[in-house]
């Protein structure tokens, strides 16, 4: 006979909705997504901190280095995938993460930080906070069925959450004692956690009795994420549902750097301003995957998660057009964000769960990488144009109402594609 569970294994459960046997899967996916963020969210307060020193228009112009950096990045992660066993390559991905921020600190510690250091961690960060969150995504996509990820990618959601919200949390108090080159080391030993974490969840997928793919390369070509995603009218919703929300992003952000620039004339005290929004918006956010996510998604399907944060939005846009204030973009900022991470990003990587694999690797990291990018590269010169054309914030922001709303029609209908589709494949095509 076995044992009956104790009172912590049945809260455990209760909580996260794990069944036997997924309990180790999901608490090493849930503790490598905390040291991911947790490590991604110290150092991103610094991030924008460079990003006011060095100005709202040279920042716009640096998205394009993002965006190319982002492109040229994706061919060489795909022939990376298609001949490298996952068991290795995962691990060496976030050590070399782990290696660069310890050579970022050293260059920033030799004195005043230049723009060249300053503009090269900028866009360096920008990709990889998208690229290593879309690696984590595409190997539970490919551990964890579709039913599976509806009941559990709330809860390890709630694992980059928790350290998204520790990670800011650390730097608004250690920011004047550690500097930026101790907030790029402490990031780095959050790297080295993260490893170890992945270790465990490759021992677990070969563990597995159907057999162990992480074993070897997808094969391929390295550009058939390209491909994918222009022959298949999901991939491509996916794609635009992408942009649609860099759109909503990219006219909050620039508003965030002009009303911060505006209202916070300390570095210092701007710095501890982006650390408090993230610690409220994790806060708000670790709730709901706990407790709502999941639920939401078993009972109203992907739909609901993809769609309530656009309506929302257009309320947020709205309110920022009538009261030009810090406090109302402050209330959008976290509103939008909370959203993304609570609702939003889950569902995106819930509608992957039924594609094959090759398109769990290279088309999802095609979208989450150099679209993403693309699209926040072009709607920051967008942004700039019409701010400068009509020298008023206010038009820009009712363009981000209007999108919103096509937004959520975007969402909807890719939701009740995915919800609707039965067994195991999401036809591309």
């Amino acid at each position: 006979m076995t044992a009956a569970p104790g009172f912590p294994q049945r809260q455990f459960a209760r909580l996260s909705k794990v069944e036997p046997g997924e309990g180790r899967a999901v608490l090493a996916a849930f503790f490598l997504f905390f040291f991911v963020l947790g490590s991604y969210f110290a150092v991103r307060p610094a991030r924008e901190t460079i990003a006011t020193l060095l100005g709202r228009e040279y920042v716009a112009d640096l998205w394009l280095y993002t965006a190319i950096f982002s492109v040229a990045i994706i061919p060489l992660y795909g022939w990376l995938v298609a001949r490298v066993r996952r068991s290795v390559l995962l691990p060496c991905i976030y050590g070399s993460v782990s290696l660069m921020l310890v050579g970022l600190g050293l260059a920033m510690g030799t004195g005043e930080i230049g723009r060249g250091v300053g503009s090269f961690f900028y866009v360096w960060i920008s990709v990889l906070n998208v690229m290593l969150v879309s690696v984590f995504w595409s190997f539970l996509l490919e551990l964890f069925s579709s039913e599976q990820t509806r009941r559990l990618f709330g809860f390890i959601a709630a694992g980059g959450t928790f350290g998204a919200l520790v990670g800011p949390l650390l730097t608004a108090l250690l920011a004047d004692v550690l500097g930026v080159p101790g907030l790029l080391y402490m990031a780095a030993v959050g790297f080295a956690g993260a490893i170890g974490c992945q270790l465990v969840l490759l021992a677990v997928w070969k563990g597995r009795t159907d057999g162990a793919p992480a074993e070897g390369g997808l094969g391929g070509n390295p550009f058939a994420g390209f491909t994918q995603v222009l022959s298949s009218p999901y991939l491509l919703g996916i794609a635009a549902f992408v942009c649609l929300l860099s759109a909503a992003n990219t006219i909050l952000y620039f508003e965030q750097l002009r009303l911060v620039e505006e209202t916070f004339a300390d570095p210092d005290r701007r710095t501890q301003v982006f650390a408090t929004l993230d610690v409220v918006v994790q806060s708000l956010t670790v709730a709901t995957q706990l407790f709502l996510t999941g639920r939401i998604a078993t009972r109203l399907g992907v739909k609901a998660l993809l769609t309530l944060l656009p309506v929302l939005m257009i309320g947020a846009f709205l309110a920022l057009a009538a009261f030009n204030a810090f406090a109302v973009l402050a209330a959008a900022i976290v509103l939008r964000r909370w959203g993304e991470y609570a609702l939003v990003r889950p569902g995106r990587e819930m509608l992957f769960s039924k594609l094959d694999t090759e398109a769990k690797y290279k088309a999802k990291s095609f979208i989450d990488v150099p679209v993403y990018r693309l699209a926040d590269y072009v709607g920051g010169q967008a942004k700039t144009a019409v701010d400068a054309v009509t020298a008023s914030p206010t038009v820009s922001v009712l363009v981000g109402a209007g999108l919103a709303g096509v937004w959520a029609l975007n969402g909807l209908w890719l939701g009740r594609r995915h919800d609707a589709a039965p067994g195991r494949a999401v036809p591309r095509s």
